[in-house]
């Protein structure tokens, strides 16, 4: 607690998915001083409004977490955008971090920037030993410049970042939009759609067989906050559970808990991803005393049971 009293944080992407987690684990340790820039006022992407955030704010600490993010379809679509914004976010903004002497910067990497065919599990050593897979790799890229910024800015200035890698996440809050989600919300949004119109089957995306772990959002939250608190280095560091279920497990899983009863069907010219996904996460129980504390049943059920109460709320594409 004391560790927060009187410092002022800010969070980019505060008001987002897992910046709003993050703000909240802040305000229960003691934290006040927390200023949340929004879109509308503060363009991460223009250096002009990044400069005008660090006048305003005077932050002590910033956590990044503000980024231009989506499933496969989005990346897809977008990805000269998706590579330029969280690009030119994340490195404007610990420039002048830097410039402005940020005692701590947290920067929130993405399991994206691991290459395709990673050994599991994902160990951080194995970040630079190829490409990314193909339908997120601009993302994931312009993401991991960000670890190469943190650590040559750690060198030359002496400059107090540390990088954070968090596997998939999935939670309250999330966004369930089907043109701009991730695979959990996706799937709840269609499975309660069927359900609640009688349809007799759901599509899905691939063939079902890649892995993937998630990490309940609070949880993640928690991580952030600890390693804000009590890791300094150089070094990524995986934040996970180190376990994996496969899309199609994923699937039935989703649908016996929303009461779904029909068929899936996968749509095998779509792309599958990555094919396993799977992280180690001893370095964050070692570095800073984290472990995933939720369940991943629990987890997707207060899941669904957020989304059934908040439906009809707009939607948007979230900061990660």
């Amino acid at each position: 607690m004391e560790f927060w009293t009187g410092k002022r944080v800010t969070v980019t992407g505060g008001a987002g998915f897992l910046g709003s987690f993050v703000v909240d684990k802040l305000r229960a340790r003691g934290c006040r001083e927390i200023f949340i820039p929004r879109s509308r006022e503060y363009n991460l992407v223009e250096m002009e409004s990044v400069k005008r955030l660090y006048s305003d704010a005077r932050p002590d600490m910033v956590i990044h977490l503000a980024a231009r993010v989506g499933g496969i379809g989005a990346n897809q679509a977008n990805p000269g955008k998706f590579f330029y914004d969280n690009a030119m976010m994340g490195s404007q903004v610990i420039e002048q971090g830097r410039l402005h002497g940020v005692k701590k910067f947290v920067v929130i990497g993405t399991v994206c920037s691991y290459p395709k065919m990673t050994p599991v599990p994902f160990k951080e050593e194995d970040l630079w030993n190829g490409y990314p897979e193909e339908t997120n790799a601009p993302y994931g890229l312009a993401k991991k410049m960000l670890l190469v910024q943190s650590q040559s800015y750690r060198e030359q200035y002496g400059f107090n970042s540390i990088y954070l890698v968090p596997v998939n996440l999935y939670g309250p809050r999330d966004n369930f939009d089907l043109d701009t989600s991730h695979v959990i919300p996706a799937l709840i949004n269609k499975c309660l759609d069927a359900k609640e119109h009688g349809k007799p089957e759901i599509v899905c995306w691939g063939d079902g067989t890649p892995t993937r772990e998630f990490i309940y959002v609070e949880d993640c939250a928690e991580a952030i906050a600890l390693a804000a608190e009590r890791y300094d280095k150089a070094d990524p560091v995986n934040i996970g559970t180190g376990k994996e279920i496969s899309i199609k497990e994923l699937a039935r899983l989703i649908a016996e808990l929303v009461g779904f009863k029909g068929d899936i069907v996968w749509d095998i010219a779509k792309p599958n991803g990555q094919p396993r996904r799977c992280l180690d996460v001893s370095r964050a129980q070692k570095l800073f005393g984290f472990i995933a504390a939720t369940g991943f049943r629990d987890g997707l059920q207060k899941t669904i049971d957020w989304y059934i109460s908040n439906r009809g709320q707009t939607s948007e594409v979230r900061s990660q």
